[in-house]
C-alpha cells in the first residue's frame, strides 16, 4: 500500500497499487447481467435404450431431467451428410409405388386372349371358364354349376374345376388378379379384374 498526498482540503489518504486488468481507484468493472451458456451436442443412438452403456444411459437422462426442469432447450438439427438428397424433379414415387394390374382382352369371335397386348395361349376349356366368368362379374358359381355351363356335364369330379382354375390363374399370371375363391362355394371374377370383351373380333 503506498501513500500519497492529495488536496489540501481532503489531507492525507492511501491508495491501492495499480493491478493489470483492474480500473485504477479500486474500482470493478460490473458484472456482466447474460449468464454464460453451455452447448451440448448429444450423437446417441435411440432406436434400442436398453443397448446404450451405462454412462451414455446416465446422460440421456440428465439431459431429459434437465428438460424437464425448463433448464435446457433441444434442437433438432440433422447432419449435412445424414439430410436426404431432395427427388428430382422427374422422379414420380407415387407412381413407382403403386403397381399396375395387367388387363386382359378377350376376343370372343377368335377365342383369343391377349396379356397387356400380349398373345396369351388357353385351352379351349380354360378359354371357356375365363369367358363365362367374365361374362357374369360378381356372381358366385359353384363347381358343379361350372361343370355344367363350361363342360357340359356333370359327371366329371368337382377338382377337375379346381385343377383348370389353378391352371388358369399359372398362365395369367400371379400378378392378376382373376379368380376369386369363395372358401365353402366355388369361384366368381375377382373384383379389381381388369377383362375386357370384344364379341366382334
Amino acid at each position: 500500500m503506498s501513500v500519497s498526498p492529495a488536496s489540501s482540503r481532503a489531507g492525507w489518504h492511501t491508495s491501492q497499487p495499480a493491478v493489470p486488468g483492474r480500473p485504477p481507484g479500486g474500482q470493478r468493472r460490473p458484472a456482466s447481467t447474460v449468464a454464460p451458456m453451455l452447448t451440448v451436442t448429444l450423437s446417441i443412438p435411440l432406436a434400442c435404450e436398453e443397448s446404450l452403456t451405462a454412462p451414455a444411459r446416465r446422460l440421456l437422462e440428465a439431459a431429459r431431467e434437465m428438460l424437464e426442469q425448463g433448464e435446457g432447450v433441444v434442437v433438432n438439427a440433422v447432419p449435412a451428410e445424414r439430410r436426404p438428397d431432395s427427388p428430382p424433379a422427374t422422379r414420380s414415387p407415387a407412381r413407382a409405388l403403386t403397381p399396375t394390374i395387367p388387363a386382359l382382352h378377350i376376343l370372343a369371335s377368335s377365342r383369343s386372349v391377349e396379356r397387356d397386348g400380349e398373345p396369351l395361349p388357353l385351352t379351349r376349356l380354360e378359354f371357356d371358364l375365363l369367358l363365362h366368368l367374365v361374362a357374369h362379374p360378381r356372381r358366385v358359381f359353384t363347381r358343379l354349376q361350372l361343370l355344367n355351363a363350361v363342360w357340359g356335364y356333370e359327371h366329371a369330379g368337382v377338382r377337375t374345376v379346381d385343377v383348370h382354375v389353378r391352371r388358369l390363374r399359372g398362365k395369367v399370371g400371379v400378378d392378376v388378379p382373376l379368380v376369386t375363391t369363395v372358401y365353402g362355394v366355388g369361384y366368381r371374377l375377382a373384383d379389381d379384374a381388369r377383362v375386357t370383351i370384344d364379341r366382334t373380333g
